[in-house]
């Protein structure tokens, strides 16, 4: 609750897929969402350009369609309260043929992808905003884009309406147990860290290497069935699979129920290290 009133405390994640919200933040979105926060989801593109596995698609289905079956029932896994869709386009990878789809979210002007969000943030008037770190977690352009125009909205709202804005920006950083196992077994299969995916364009020692700094170290253990299954429901992005075989055992062995972040706004005292974000909130 807000010092001043009974209000709950509001969050908005902006992220540009479905399943973003499920596997990167997932567990500190269900977390917030069990202490009573009223927690609100932009999502800017329904996933389009996702490779779908034979099988998930039910006849006459759209990707589109399934991806978001799959986002609804993970927003009512995590316990998340409002879904916001932008309407964009999934681009995919740098280099993939959807980047240049004419409603590709990055073929759009930055400024247009800011006023959707500057609108999405001014009806849920949120108190702390989240998004991708500055490279978007695995350099995906959608999520460096999505960054860029959250970004943007936060920055107009504290300079034009400062009465309402939002408080706090924290970017999620990649969780490093995930990277650990994700280059110790693909070196084990005589696989190149720096070539992974399904199309050998993520550089996991790259982004290994990016030494955000930590601000925020959230251990949401006691909502982790929720962000597990909430993965789940992403079957056709693999989230069915998640834990099993050789590299799910080293996941679970070197990750721990932990989202770390990196704190904006406003710029956070040097060793403070929080372990809610909403914790000192006024």
């Amino acid at each position: 609750m807000t010092a001043d009133s009974q209000q709950p405390y509001r969050i908005l994640a902006c992220l540009a897929h479905p399943d973003d919200e499920a596997f990167g933040m997932g567990g500190t979105l269900a977390l917030l969402a069990s202490e009573g926060c009223e927690v609100t989801l932009v999502c800017a593109t329904l996933g389009e350009a996702g490779i779908v596995p034979e099988g998930y698609l039910k006849p006459g289905e759209t990707v589109a369609e399934l991806r978001k079956r799959e986002l609804d029932c993970s927003v009512k896994t995590l316990g998340i309260h409002h879904l916001k869709l932008l309407g964009y386009r999934d681009s995919g990878m740098a280099g993939w043929d959807a980047n240049n789809h004419p409603q590709a979210l990055i073929a759009q002007p930055l400024e247009d992808v800011t006023e959707r969000i500057i609108a999405a943030m001014r009806e849920a008037k949120p108190d702390v905003v989240i998004t991708f770190d500055p490279i978007g977690g695995y350099r995906h352009p959608d999520h460096i884009h999505t960054h860029q125009a959250t970004v943007k909205a936060f920055e107009y709202l504290q300079q034009h309406e400062p009465e309402t804005a939002p408080k706090r920006l924290y970017f999620h950083l990649m969780p490093a147990g995930f990277l650990k196992a994700g280059i110790l077994t693909l070196r084990l299969q005589g696989k190149d860290p720096r070539h992974y995916g399904d199309r050998g364009d993520i550089d996991l020692v790259d982004i290994a290497n990016q030494g955000f700094p930590v601000h925020a170290r959230v251990n949401y253990r006691k909502v982790a069935d929720r962000q597990f299954n909430a993965s789940r429901c992403h079957a056709s992005q693999g989230g069915d699979s998640r834990g099993s075989g050789f590299q799910g055992f080293l996941v679970k062995l070197l990750s721990r129920p932990i989202d770390t972040f990196m704190q904006a706004y406003p710029q956070p005292n040097e060793g403070v290290l929080r372990h809610s974000l909403i914790e000192g909130l006024s």
